[in-house]
């Protein structure tokens, strides 16, 4: 419960408290920049007279905002417009055709529906990947929430095509930097190694070094792609990826499904990081799960995503953990693999650290993107383990609040706005669909 309804103004102090943090009743100090000033059993009597909002957070988990580190957030439009197909005619010959039809306008409501759901179910930061990435920098600004920016760079071999991309990365990155917002990042997109020549891979890769900004890419999600690679470039997708400098601690790769013993070790000598997405690949089959215990003895800093909503088909990150866990111990045949903290942490610091943001912690000196969550739900009851019931337990819908850069985005399950985003994203949607289904 939230006192002084002006929570939801910036730059106000607050003062959580009665949190559990980390399995003990602790207060949280946020100051007027959004940064956790403390943390503790004791600071009340310091802290607490100088809050102009307090939150009462009795019978509250805290935890770190969640980090969902590849999806593709407009694609909450497309939600059930095309389910159990092969994932290449699913492509072929619904997704990408719905896609040619797509506005900057679309972008931004469908952008806002997926900010939306991501709110509600706990996540403060996500990774993007898609087009008319302008439009949705700007429905995540209004939003609140922290996102990554990469426009989608594929250029089929294409040299006429790849100057197109260039273009259209460079304005992106001039954009998003020029905003000076320091919730929104950019990077660089190149799409796949199988959508990007040798030449647009080796330029994304300069160009991600040069700007000093983060080279988001799929990486062996299907079987298929490998022997592709192997047979256009003589060496599987890693090595192909490495050779053209596209591997080093700037990179998130996702997926990464069918990677050998070598590419894990390959990936863990670079430092990059990795992005599992259980409910897409599982929904479209792919036929092996991320090799999560070699990845991790290679040192490799293992997150955690949704992909896009036509894939999962939703953004909640805890059931994501729990599918992540249940994913590996099935497929590995493991009943010890991927513990509940492990799982929590892909979801909070691992992502946060993927992403280069000083978040996915509750400390000191720290920004305050806290989430919390209510122990009066069913799912939560009885607290033998908060850390289990959070992850094998509880779905996005037990959020009762959000903040994200000291601001409360969230409060007793209340975001402003949230009706008016759902119609308008509905219509949105049903319009895109006319469009692309319109005789020609």
């Amino acid at each position: 419960m939230t006192e002084n309804t002006d929570g939801y103004e910036q730059n106000r102090t607050k003062f959580i408290q009665n949190a559990q943090v980390n399995g003990e009743k602790q207060d949280i100090y946020i100051d007027e920049c959004g940064t956790i000033r403390s943390v503790g059993t004791d600071i009340s009597k310091e802290f607490r007279g100088q809050a102009e909002c307090i939150i009462d957070a009795s019978g509250m988990v805290a935890i770190p905002g969640l980090v969902n580190t590849h999806t593709h957030a407009a694609m909450s439009l497309l939600r059930g417009y095309a389910d159990d197909m092969h994932l290449q005619e699913w492509l072929s010959e619904k997704i990408w055709p719905l896609e040619a039809h797509l506005t900057g306008e679309d972008v931004y409501w469908g952008t806002k529906l997926a900010c939306l759901e991501m709110i509600r179910s706990g996540t403060t930061a996500f990774n993007d990947m898609y087009f008319f990435m302008k439009d949705a920098a700007r429905a995540v600004d209004e939003s609140g929430i922290r996102a990554t920016f990469c426009h989608g760079f594929i250029d089929f071999d294409n040299p006429v095509k790849r100057e197109t991309e260039i273009a259209a990365t460079k304005d992106l990155v001039r954009h998003i930097k020029s905003a000076g917002n320091p919730r929104l990042q950019a990077a660089v997109g190149p799409h796949a190694p199988y959508t990007v020549s040798r030449e647009g891979l080796e330029w994304c890769a300069e160009f991600s070094e040069h700007e000093e900004i983060m080279l988001h890419i799929h990486l062996s999600e299907t079987e298929g792609e490998v022997s592709g690679c192997i047979e256009k470039h003589n060496m599987r997708p890693a090595a192909f990826l490495d050779s053209c400098g596209c591997l080093s601690e700037r990179t998130l790769a996702a997926h990464c499904c069918w990677l050998d013993a070598e590419e894990c070790s390959l990936l863990g000598r670079r430092r990059v990081s990795v992005s599992h997405n259980p409910s897409s690949n599982m929904k479209l089959a792919v036929n092996r799960a991320l090799p999560y215990q070699a990845l991790k003895d290679a040192g490799v800093n293992i997150t955690l995503g949704t992909d896009g909503c036509s894939s999962n088909n939703n953004l909640d990150m805890f059931e994501e953990m729990k599918f992540a866990a249940l994913l590996q111990k099935f497929y590995w045949n493991s009943d010890t693999l991927l513990p509940a903290d492990e799982a929590l942490a892909m979801a909070t610091a691992n992502g946060a650290t993927a992403l280069g943001i000083p978040t996915g912690v509750i400390q000191e000196g720290h920004p305050a993107d806290i989430v919390l969550i209510d122990m009066a739900t069913p799912s939560m009851v009885p607290m033998h383990n908060s850390v289990s019931n959070i992850v094998y337990s509880c779905s996005g819908g037990a959020v009762d609040t959000v903040i994200c850069d000291g601001s409360i985005l969230m409060s007793d399950k209340f975001i402003p706005g949230e009706k008016d985003i759902l119609e308008k994203a509905q219509e949105t949607s049903f319009r895109l669909v006319e469009r692309a289904n319109a005789p020609q």
